[in-house]
């Protein structure tokens, strides 16, 4: 089958939502402004696909003729379609790979089909797939970091329309059931064109809360589950006498949304009680509706079924006396297992939204006790020859429990290291033990420190007066403590420290967790947390090794992490070492310090875990997940890893369930993977070498431009909508650290962001183009044949490569080049701009010289196809925004000019779909 017939169900679902858009426009619009943009998308798909340069003079002065409510409508238009257009795509995704599914093609390395049969083909028995899952773990996490546009209401709508969209595609329909799906599509699209598209108001942590936990209903509450099913039964289909054992969680969920501080005051004490009510409501209301369908499932007689004796218990246990059931012991096991969850919930100071039990029962002291009574169940169902039973609903529910427990997702903590020092500055001076701490140097705060984990004397005295930082980050370790107690040691695992520059950050954050009971002191401490160094910054990330050893050389610290089964965590920041060295330079140095901690960590006879603080983009880290994992370096991957999930991303995998399944079955497939292939892969040390030659150019080149050019900050400032990307209502964090203008001290996300919108993707790709060329300059046509092999034959190299051919493929200055007209300096405009496009060329011939292809994303035509096609209809809302911006600098505060100009910055993100 050709790639065009392939398309077909995709072009055809594009030209159905195109046109009922079309319609509802003229219905909602009239005519006229109907007219107008079907105008204006023949001039831009003319000017885009035919070069046309009449077209593309037409479109520019019929958009800069646009009245600000022309304008406004033009952009909405375009953004939907847009919208429109990425939910025909996830439908085709999901389409081809249930098509896959069924012609019994060649699974996906990517899957857990094609994990398994790759496991079938190389002879792995029950008891080696169980080994090699006992120590795999996967936690995606989620971040409430700003750059998701949508709203929920919106973003629900969607959903519905990619449901009804789907059924289109059931080949018995009949010509009024098709009508009447598409009645159902008109009535979507018309609301979502009545929708407001932007947030009135800025989002709160409230908020934030409320938006990650949708996608436990989208996707993961059923997802995770069923994917450790799927899990189960391969296992069990491979060769072997051994029994089918109970599977270790190898999927959870984690999140930072209600925990993460680092530069947002807003996340408080209470906000972090806040996030686990309300993620312990969403587990029980799940529970409450699985055990009572339960019940309605299983009217097994007594008559008929051999109870167990832990079953006949737990039937007798029942407070349901109700003489109908008294011959169906399931139905009343589980009617006193719906009281006993009541009763947890109302002792948790949970709101319900179920129906009242029948009787009373005792709490449940944790979730373990819940799964117990589940796993009677099971058992006994099983014992009586109803596995089949035992495999429906029961066993999703088990599942769900052993996974989310009664916390749903584990919480991690996050500060900043220089808000750490600060408070325990102020601890030890109040509690008379040093009088300035902070001008103690390293190896005096160390000393100090360790004999405050020592001695069970606390440091905080309920007579000292402690400023409200102080008070704030000590109430924030004690709510951690307080949720330990209730909702059990899962609910939080990990205390993140952003900047870590050396061993007295952890050990800051240590004597903090020792004021709330959450480290035992001792000569020997124990920890209930995991203290986990952010290495950030490329001068961070060189420490790196060099800090770990010098933790794991305390008897304190080894003590500690002994505690929590000899693993220690090392979270690696791709967002800030991007935004500190450039795309090349950041890349390598995270691979080089992974290296190296994995030295480290094997000669401390300690387990590694890392932590990936990835991006949406690739500026930021971001890019095909499964890829990235397989391109870690050796032996980097040891069975756990947890990597973030960030703004619009975690809507685009995770959105639709049936792709945020595969995305997470594609998670546990790499992890799976790259856990077997610790063995060294024989890189040659020229690879490291040529590498290590390309990064210094790289950073130079970079840093000279960013950080060392005379009036770069100006330029950037005006160039790219930055001011109003920080006024969008899009997260509840400010977009600097703190109040000034440098690059510094701005945050990753917004700097990305800025570049994206105006087509430059900076982050991405910049330096790479000099370097090689004077790389190749040097090592000549042997330099050439080392790139094109490292392009063949090394996973990282090629990753990186082709995360940024995607950005390549994205860029475009021609539309870049209207952005330069905001710049006031013309001659800075013209310098900065002429070193891009100089760069951008560079970085273009440098691409298609090492990996000698025929075009951007040949190897991916899906994606190719899709950017052909978004192309002319992002023109126009690129031409827009530059004209808007143009109007509110020069002084036209009408609202709808100020929303416009963020109309066309949530349309862009909705077109380029990985805007952060």
């Amino acid at each position: 089958m050709g790639t065009h017939d392939k398309d077909a169900g995709l072009v055809e679902d594009i030209r159905l939502l195109g046109r009922i858009l079309g319609d509802t426009l003229r219905l909602h619009e009239g005519e006229e402004t109907y007219e107008l943009i079907e105008t204006i998308r023949q001039l831009a798909v003319a000017s885009r696909r035919m070069e046309d340069v009449a077209s593309r003079d037409s479109l520019a002065q019929t958009l800069d003729a646009l009245a600000d409510d022309q304008a406004v409508v033009v952009v909405r238009a375009f953004s939907y379609f847009s919208l429109l257009a990425n939910i025909a795509e996830d439908r085709h995704h999901v389409r081809r790979h249930r098509e896959n599914r069924r012609h019994g093609s060649h699974p996906l390395a990517s899957t857990l089909r094609g994990l398994f049969a790759d496991a079938l083909a190389r002879g792995t028995t029950k008891a080696g797939g169980l080994a090699t899952l006992a120590r795999v773990r996967v936690t995606p996490v989620l971040t409430a970091h700003p750059t998701e546009v949508q709203r929920k209401s919106t973003l629900d709508i969607q959903l519905a329309i990619a449901d009804w969209l789907g059924r289109l595609d059931n080949p018995v329909l009949i010509d009024e059931e098709r009508a009447a799906i598409e009645g159902e599509l008109r009535r979507l699209v018309a609301t979502l064109w009545l929708t407001r598209m932007l947030r009135a108001v800025k989002l709160g942590v409230k908020d934030e809360i409320e938006n990650a936990l949708a996608y436990f209903d989208y996707t993961f509450i059923d997802a995770v589950p069923r994917i450790h099913g799927e899990i189960e039964d391969s296992v069990a289909r491979l060769p072997g006498a051994a029994p089918r054992e109970a599977l270790p969680t190898v999927l959870s969920i984690g999140s930072w949304v209600g925990g993460d501080r680092d530069g947002n005051p807003f996340v408080t004490a209470e906000m972090l009680e806040h996030a686990f009510r309300r993620q312990a409501e969403i587990a029980f209301d799940h529970y409450f509706a699985e055990v009572h369908a339960l019940g309605a499932e299983l009217p097994v007689s007594g008559l008929w079924a051999r109870l167990t004796p832990s079953m006949q218990a737990l039937a007798d246990a029942s407070p349901d006396r109700s003489p109908f059931r008294q011959d169906e012991p399931y139905r009343r096991a589980l009617t006193g297992v719906f009281a006993r969850l009541a009763a947890t919930a109302t002792a948790l100071g949970l709101r319900r939204e179920h129906r009242t039990a029948v009787g009373r029962g005792e709490p449940y002291p944790d979730a373990a006790a819940f799964a117990a009574d589940l796993d009677a169940i099971d058992g006994s169902l099983r014992a009586d020859r109803s596995a089949m039973l035992a495999d429906g609903r029961l066993r999703q529910l088990r599942r769900a429990v052993r996974t989310f427990g009664f916390h749903l997702a584990t919480v991690d903590l996050r500060q900043n290291a220089d808000v750490h020092e600060q408070v325990i500055a102020e601890l030890l001076r109040e509690a008379r033990v040093t009088p300035d701490y902070l001008a103690l140097d390293e190896g005096a705060r160390q000393a100090l420190l360790l004999a405050e984990l020592a001695t069970p004397r606390p440091l905080r005295s309920l007579f000292a007066a402690y400023s409200e930082l102080a008070r704030g980050e000590l109430d924030i370790v004690g709510q951690a403590a307080k949720v330990h107690a209730s909702l059990g040691p899962e609910s939080i695992r990990q205390y993140v420290i952003s900047k870590t520059e050396s061993v007295s950050d952890l050990l800051e954050v240590a004597v903090l967790l020792k004021e709330a009971g959450l480290v035992m002191p001792g000569e020997a401490p124990v920890s209930r947390l995991q203290v986990v160094p952010l290495f950030e910054t490329i001068g961070d990330l060189r420490r790196a090794p060099q800090t770990m050893r010098a933790w794991f050389a305390l008897p304190a610290a080894k003590s500690m992490v002994a505690s929590l089964g000899g693993v220690q965590e090392v979270m690696l920041g791709y967002s800030d070492s991007n935004k500190d060295g450039g795309y090349v330079t950041s890349n390598w140095e995270l691979y080089k310090a992974e290296t190296e901690l994995v030295a480290v960590f094997r000669e401390a006879g300690v387990r590694l875990r890392f932590f990936h603080g990835r991006g949406g983009t690739v500026g930021r880290g971001g890019g095909p997940s499964y890829e990235a994992i397989l391109a870690q370096p050796p032996g980097s991957v040891q069975g756990e890893l947890r990597l973030t999930e960030q703004g619009e991303v975690i809507a685009s995998k995770y959105a639709n369930r049936d792709i945020g399944r595969r995305n997470l079955e594609a998670l546990v497939a790499a992890t799976v993977r790259a856990t077997l292939d610790e063995a060294p892969r024989g890189e040659h040390a020229e690879y490291h070498a040529a590498m290590e030659e390309i990064s210094a150019a790289a950073i130079a080149a970079y840093r000279g431009l960013v950080y060392e050019t005379p009036g770069f900050v100006d330029y950037f400032r005006a160039s790219t909508p930055i001011r109003e990307i920080a006024e969008l209502n899009i997260g509840s964090r400010p977009a600097s650290r703190k109040p000034s203008q440098r690059i510094e001290d701005l945050r990753a996300i917004p700097w990305v962001f800025s570049w994206a919108q105006c087509r430059v993707m900076l982050p991405g790709w910049y330096g790479l183009g000099s370097a090689v060329e004077a790389f190749l300059a040097r090592r000549g046509d042997k330099g050439r044949a080392l790139l094109a092999d490292m392009w063949r034959e090394w996973p990282f190299f090629r990753a990186m490569l082709s995360n940024l051919e995607m950005l390549l493929a994205k860029a475009d200055l021609s539309v870049a080049v209207r952005y330069k007209e905001l710049v006031p300096d013309a001659q800075l405009a013209d310098e900065i701009f002429g070193r891009i496009r100089q760069e951008l060329d560079l970085t273009v011939r440098a691409f298609f010289t090492i990996t000698t292809s025929e075009g951007f994303l040949a190897s991916n035509p899906a994606l190719a196809r899709s950017i052909r096609n978004r192309f002319p209809y992002l023109d126009p809302l690129n031409h827009l925004q530059v004209e808007l911006l143009k109007r509110y600098r020069a002084g036209d505060s009408a609202a709808k000019v100020h929303r416009g100009i963020h109309l066309t910055i949530n349309g862009l993100a909705a077109g380029l779909r990985n805007s952060g």
